[in-house]
């Protein structure tokens, strides 16, 4: 009797700890990030297209697909270790953002998310936001 009952307190325990694991999953949120206005409003000087998207493929590959997933979902095998939920490039929430608020984020970084200026060129980073526009739903 008291293994059975042993046995049905693992259970749930286990299954309360799923649940609130789904439930901390489901409700995924990006702390808002204000960028100036000066970023917000400057213009892509690389042009989107083929070439761009496969030299923004290997940058973000290579610096960015570990948190954020190899389809900007925010699934990336570090998401896990994260405070912070890494986003989802693919809906509207990033889409919806100005080329300029993408680069200024992904050049400054903020708290977990690293600061690329002096460890990419700008182009670099400006191919990767052209990249990632290709993960639109």
């Amino acid at each position: 009797m008291k293994r059975n009952k042993s046995i049905i307190a693992t259970a749930v325990l286990f299954m309360s700890i799923s649940l609130i694991s789904i439930n901390a999953f489901g409700q995924q949120q990006v702390k808002p990030w204000p960028v100036p206005d000066e970023f917000k409003n400057m213009k892509n000087p690389v042009a989107k297209g083929e070439a761009s998207n496969k030299a923004g493929m290997v940058l973000y590959t290579k610096y960015c697909a570990s948190c954020h997933g190899k389809t900007g979902l925010g699934d990336g095998v570090k998401s896990r270790t994260l405070k912070d939920f890494a986003g989802d490039f693919s809906g509207s929430y990033y889409q919806d953002q100005t080329d300029g608020e993408h680069f200024y984020k992904t050049r400054v970084g903020r708290g977990e998310m690293p600061k690329y200026e002096g460890k990419l060129t700008d182009d670099d980073i400006w191919n990767i936001v052209n990249y990632m526009r290709t993960f639109k739903k």
